[in-house]
């Protein structure tokens, strides 16, 4: 879907095909067939825009078949989709039925995230709309905080230095901008947008910035104003932010938010619980060891790393961080000029939610991830944004 700002910038909201888990080329087709297009029916719109989502094995496909990534294109085309942005985070197995540490890797220090996210570069501008000369891929922030030393980090801005060169090459070849951006997110080396200051400051260009996703944010109880001020100060863009929600807890002391908190505690991916206390940022790294004894004080409100739908919170005594994404996407692009042009609803956790929340149908999926972006498109036009066709 594509917005107008008032100063004239095009704004691009799209959602994210990981919540459809694909390792292949032909899963990815499937997923416009069958996922993707639909939505796009439901919003009665001639064009939708997906944050394509693509594996190891599926890129590989298409970097190595010029033929399979003009068909790739064709499809798109034909299903009224189209790309300006790819999550370069998972790298394969998001939908294996325990993904938790997995995710994290290969991480900044392996050269294998280093190869897939050049592959993912160039594919993305080929895949870009001939009008939009910018892309963006979202990527892990470095690695799994375990075990990441000096030596690690020195790796790590190497690959990061290389790449930007890479992108620079890119641009030259192609005429397309692609943009990277580390992704903030509890229990990873970068944590918080302040922890990403350090490993981006001095990077050749602005080819690597931030992708501020809305429910980490809150996970980790930064203020937007003052982590976007921050990124401001640092001189660090933000190629592309992510509107999702995280789960609140206002009274995690008592039984009955214990028990609902519970229900959300599943076995396929890490739900990080952050509190805030007046030491400074207490949490777990997931949610059972959160809800296990006293391992974190229960004086204040929780937070967890759980991408709750937008428009459908949990009932109480939980509920979600709306609030917060609100807040976020008015400092984003309800100012005098957007701080980035892509934004993307990436709640990946439709199958994971307590099974009576679950879509049973690829048909209610559909409603549930149309209804989404209905809700981030108003709050798009509220801020004074117009809604191209």
């Amino acid at each position: 879907m594509r917005f107008r700002h008032p100063d004239g910038t095009l704004v691009h909201l799209s959602y994210c095909t990981n919540v459809h888990p694909a390792e292949t080329l032909d899963g990815v087709l499937a997923q416009l067939r069958d996922h993707c297009e639909p939505v796009r029916r439901r919003l009665g719109r001639d064009r939708l825009g997906i944050g394509l989502w693509l594996a190891k094995d599926a890129a590989h496909a298409l970097v190595d078949d010029p033929v399979a990534l003009r068909g790739l294109q064709t499809e798109l085309d034909r299903r009224g989709l189209e790309v300006v942005t790819l999550n370069g985070f998972p790298y394969e197995g998001f939908g294996a039925e325990a993904v938790k540490h997995r995710v994290y890797r290969p991480d900044w220090t392996e050269p294998e995230r280093l190869a897939h996210t050049t592959d993912l570069a160039r594919l993305l501008a080929a895949l870009l709309p001939d009008d939009v000369a910018e892309g963006s891929v979202s990527t892990l922030p470095l690695a799994w905080r375990t075990g990441f030393d000096e030596r690690a980090a020195a790796t790590a801005r190497v690959a990061l230095t290389t790449l930007t060169e890479r992108l620079d090459a890119l641009e030259e070849l192609t005429g397309k901008s692609v943009r990277i951006a580390l992704e903030p997110e509890p229990g990873c080396v970068v944590e918080t947008t302040a922890d990403a200051i350090g490993p981006l400051t001095g990077l050749p260009g602005d080819r690597v910035g931030v992708c501020v996703d809305t429910c980490h944010l809150a996970t980790s109880f930064e203020d937007p104003a003052t982590a976007l001020a921050a990124l401001d100060a640092a001189g660090i863009g933000v190629p592309k932010a992510q509107l999702s929600t995280a789960l609140h807890a206002e009274h995690p002391h008592r039984p009955d938010v214990r028990a609902a908190l519970a229900a959300f505690a599943e076995p396929r991916f890490l739900h990080q619980t952050r509190t805030a206390t007046t030491a400074g940022l207490r949490g777990t790294d997931d949610l059972p060891e959160a809800l296990a004894g006293n391992t974190l004080p229960d004086t204040a409100p929780w937070r967890a790393h759980f991408h709750v739908p937008l428009h459908a919170p949990p009932a109480p005594p939980l509920t979600s961080t709306l609030p917060v994404l609100k807040d976020a996407l008015d400092l984003l692009v309800g100012g005098a000029h957007p701080r980035t042009r892509h934004l993307e609803v990436e709640t990946y956790t439709w199958q994971a939610l307590p099974p009576g929340a679950r879509p049973r149908t690829r048909g209610r999926l559909a409603d549930g991830i149309a209804a989404e972006l209905t809700l981030a498109r108003d709050l798009l036009t509220d801020l004074g944004l117009k809604e191209l066709p």
